[in-house]
């Protein structure tokens, strides 16, 4: 199923949801390299998160390659100076092709003006932290020794579909269904949508970094669901909630 739109309307413009869209393209856009395949994954390494990286706590050398301390062993661009901390955020705002950054920034659209209405503006940029930054750290503890550059916003677009999930579970998603077009409600459809990250078998898809991503928004939304839907449901509701 992919999803078309929600039947959830807003009160309030989603401008932190926008400034993120706008923020993901201009990246992809202006900064990140497209036409040269050596100068891109020069790119990647010397800017993205690295699980051996994270792991270790210190970029990739020659050493920790012929050692087998980072896998495979094979070559790979080494930038001593590289920030670890830093390359953990910049992760999120990077991504491996058109379609990738497309698929990205339509399910934040489509589910991130609701949960950032719930949270206010500042509340739902930290949960996209947070998720964003759980979702690769979770990974690098899977996968502690991987080389491989993990790039995209979805583990921090998977803990707003978590969100959604708990704050929305009623609310109704038109999905494109084989040929046709149906309403779905959004608990069925995002509870399908993390099952099947369990089954994607497509190679470079960090499909780990999805799960702990939405493992972690789900979490945050049960803890504060009460206070949030509260607020919502408020009808001298003047400003959106801040953390």
């Amino acid at each position: 199923m992919f999803p078309i739109r929600d039947l959830n309307p807003s009160r309030r413009a989603a401008l932190v949801t926008i400034l993120l869209i706008v923020a993901n393209v201009v990246v992809w856009v202006a900064y990140q390299p497209h036409d040269d395949v050596a100068d891109e994954t020069a790119f990647l390494y010397q800017r993205a998160a690295v699980a051996c990286e994270i792991t270790t706590r210190t970029p990739i050398t020659r050493a920790a390659l012929s050692a087998g301390t980072c896998t495979p062993a094979r070559s790979a661009p080494v930038f001593p100076g590289k920030s670890i901390a830093l390359s953990i955020v910049v992760s999120m705002f990077l991504h491996g092709g058109l379609l990738h950054l497309a698929g990205n920034m339509w399910f934040l659209w489509l589910f991130g003006d609701n949960v950032e209405e719930a949270f206010g503006h500042l509340g739902y940029l930290l949960l996209y932290l947070l998720a964003g930054i759980g979702a690769t750290l979770g990974f690098a503890l899977l996968h502690p020794t991987s080389v491989e550059p993990l790039i995209g916003a979805s583990g921090a677009i998977a803990g707003i579909l978590g969100a959604y999930a708990v704050l929305f579970p009623r609310g109704w998603v038109l999905a494109l269904w084989f040929l046709g077009i149906l309403p779905v409600p959004a608990i069925l459809f995002l509870g399908l949508w993390f099952l099947g990250q369990f089954s994607v078998a497509t190679p470079g898809v960090a499909w780990e970094a999805h799960v702990v991503g939405f493992v972690l928004g789900t979490s945050v939304a049960l803890l504060l669901r009460g206070r949030l839907l509260a607020d919502l449901r408020a009808p001298t509701r003047t400003a959106p909630r801040a953390w």
